[in-house]
């Protein structure tokens, strides 16, 4: 068990209570990068509470190359972690979906009507950090005709798209929704990340904001920057769809 707790007297005022929902991390145990054990697993889960979330939405990937993940599979693992925090008398409602890998077999799980989805018609996506995929828009549309909603999974840390901001732009005119990592906004993965962060923000581009919780270094770094003001005031400003869409 790790011992990054803050203590009661030691906890900043600010947490993130008013996004109400968690709805990116990678929590089961032992399927991909993330939570290796389920110890791993209950720790982060009551990191995330810590935080003030009320409710988890775990998103394991799906990217065959090197997380060759199923639907079945992924419920398989809620259901086995659920059992465990009954045990350890942790009362948090947690779901599973999963972030996709747009390639050719997240077109074929299309085609198999074999999607996770977040909650109803919304799926969470992703592409490689260097370089969209070819398809990327025959992907993102052939979600949408499944009757699906894509939101793009940080789409801050696509440093490709970086030098040319209208990249963002063309895929808001395609009702692509945007999910921005709260550790982005934090200064997790540095300067320049952080500042394309706020500035999708600031354009109102930016319709979720998720933890993408992996492992003990997230949770203390979020912890740590609690009494961030930048991050206070972009919490205070926005309304962020979180609860709206998913509690």
């Amino acid at each position: 068990m790790f011992n990054f707790f803050l203590k009661k007297k030691d906890k900043p005022s600010l947490n993130f209570s008013n996004l109400g929902v968690d709805m990116h991390s990678h929590l089961i145990p032992g399927i991909d990068d993330g939570a290796k054990s389920v110890e791993d697993s209950i720790t982060l889960i009551r990191g995330l509470q810590e935080l003030g979330f009320q409710k988890i939405i775990t998103t394991p990937h799906i990217y065959k190359e090197h997380y060759p993940n199923t639907k079945a599979g992924i419920l398989r693992g809620l259901d086995e972690l659920k059992g465990k925090l009954k045990e350890a008398n942790i009362d948090v409602p947690i779901e599973a979906s999963a972030e996709y890998f747009m390639d050719d077999h997240f077109e074929e799980l299309l085609d198999r009507n074999e999607i996770l989805p977040l909650k109803d018609i919304y799926v969470l996506v992703e592409m490689s950090f260097f370089g969209a995929p070819p398809k990327l828009e025959d992907y993102l549309f052939k979600t949408q005709i499944k009757g699906y909603t894509p939101i793009l999974a940080h789409p801050e840390r696509y440093l490709f798209m970086h030098k040319n901001f209208d990249e963002y732009s063309r895929l808001k005119d395609k009702e692509i929704l945007f999910q921005v990592n709260l550790l982005s906004l934090s200064g997790y993965y540095g300067k320049p990340i952080k500042q394309i962060a706020y500035k999708l923000i600031e354009a109102k581009m930016v319709d979720f904001l998720g933890t993408d919780m992996h492992h003990e270094g997230h949770y203390k770094f979020l912890s740590e920057n609690l009494h961030n003001k930048e991050l206070q005031q972009t919490l205070n400003k926005y309304e962020f769809q979180n609860t709206e869409v998913f509690s």
